[in-house]
């Protein structure tokens, strides 16, 4: 098993910065890759970002060149840099854990919530 514990969520204003954590614990070793989701009232879960064991990212188009995942293998933490923040960028953040062999997200946090106020 693996638990995802989300921080880092707040109320910031258009075109500041907010980075989020999400710490990882139990069978770290056993993880593939780590995304991050968001979901805003009356929306869908949207995919956000995906860092990879080996290193690879992917984003969203709508987050490309403003948020920037990173990672601390040492801490098992992931990190969700958030740059030139919207309004439409408020939602509540979850990170999200695949395991290797399973192709798809297992293991999800609990979320941390970002409003962005214009």
């Amino acid at each position: 098993q693996v638990q995802l514990v989300e921080s880092g969520g707040g109320l910031v204003q258009a075109g500041g910065s907010l980075r989020l954590s999400c710490a990882a614990s139990g069978r770290t070793f056993d993880l593939y890759a780590m995304g991050w989701f968001r979901q805003a009232p009356g929306t869908e879960r949207e995919f956000v970002g995906i860092s990879r064991k080996g290193g690879s990212t992917d984003y969203a188009d709508s987050v490309k060149g403003r948020f920037t995942i990173s990672r601390d293998n040492a801490k098992d933490t992931v990190y969700l840099q958030m740059d030139s923040l919207k309004p439409e960028d408020t939602a509540v953040y979850y990170c999200a854990a695949i395991r290797y062999g399973s192709g798809r997200y297992e293991y999800w946090g609990q979320g941390t919530q970002v409003t962005v106020s214009s």
